[in-house]
């Protein structure tokens, strides 16, 4: 039996609001659960979503794979990251395949090549330091170079078309 947890629409029409459920992946989406973890309500302003952590951490480790939006949901109220943490190594999901939840790019798309790690030369220690020459600074009378401004030429055209 694969178990899913995932949304379960309640509401009015046009008005949804969800229930998060766990439910057998053979039953309809509205139909049969085993449980209700949460509810997530998006059309309010901001969007409730209430999660007993406790419950869906339970049912992560047993081995209930959520749908996309609910692994949205559960990574926004931080269930996921605590299940993630709690295993060796990342869960593969639909969503981490594609590279949105890992922060990773999926498969098919290049990414930039990393420049190599240059290390540094540790700094001598208690090594003499040599007066350096310093250069010495332009004469305050030397000549100064204008920039040529382009406003002229035009002022010059202007003129000749009167």
């Amino acid at each position: 039996m694969a178990v899913k947890i995932r949304l379960m629409r309640v509401g009015k029409k046009k008005q949804p609001t969800y229930r998060v459920v766990v439910a057998d992946g053979r039953s309809p989406r509205d139909g049969r659960f085993i449980e209700i973890i949460g509810q997530y309500a998006p059309r309010e302003d901001p969007s409730r979503i209430s999660i007993d952590a406790d419950s869906a951490l339970a049912w992560l480790r047993k081995g209930a794979q959520p749908t996309e939006q609910v692994q949205k949901l559960l990574t926004s109220t931080g269930v996921w990251a605590q299940y993630e943490a709690e295993r060796k190594k990342p869960a593969v999901t639909k969503l981490s395949r594609r590279g949105y939840m890992t922060g990773k790019v999926a498969p098919g798309v290049k990414q930039p090549k990393e420049a190599p790690a240059v290390e540094a030369p540790a700094p001598a220690a208690e090594a003499p330091v040599a007066a350096a020459p310093v250069a010495e600074a332009p004469a305050d009378d030397a000549p100064v170079e204008e920039p040529v401004t382009e406003e002229a030429p035009a002022a010059e055209e202007a003129a000749s078309d009167e």
